[in-house]
């Protein structure tokens, strides 16, 4: 059984990185499944630290787009959304080219909080980035000012 609750369209969700700092990074979902959704992003002088290396931070830029959207893929959207609450990454391995990709599964999908393992890998698929990413489910009518 899927815990999605609708049939994801991978087109569709590439579209939502239009104007986001998902675009700026090339960061594309990939692949969808029952149980886990993954994206991929750039490692080049985007996402690189001064050293050449792959930015933690763009690592869990990559973490938490991936984690938000398999929350929204998780909601009734026209009662809730959900915003990032914690994120944590402990960074493994250093990443100078290629992509990294990113696979998601759900660890806790409760009615107010979501917690997703986030693991990362090069192209080697050797583990590069743990994540972990805590969401909060809102409902609608409390919608943050602006």
């Amino acid at each position: 059984m899927s815990l999605w609750r609708s049939t994801p369209d991978l087109e569709q969700l590439n579209s939502f990185q239009k104007n986001t700092i998902g675009e700026l990074l090339d960061i594309r979902f990939e692949s969808i499944d029952d149980e886990s959704i993954s994206a991929s992003m750039v490692v080049d002088q985007r996402t690189h630290q001064p050293y050449g290396l792959l930015h933690g931070g763009a690592s869990v830029v990559l973490a938490e787009t991936l984690g938000s959207m398999a929350s929204f893929l998780c909601i009734d959207s026209s009662k809730f959304y959900c915003v990032g609450l914690e994120v944590n990454a402990n960074h493994l391995r250093g990443l100078r080219s290629g992509r990294v990709t990113a696979v998601a599964r759900a660890i806790h999908l409760g009615r107010t909080t979501h917690v997703w393992d986030i693991r990362l890998s090069g192209d080697d698929g050797k583990p590069s980035c743990i994540a972990r990413l805590t969401m909060a489910v809102v409902p609608l009518g409390q919608l943050p000012p602006q």
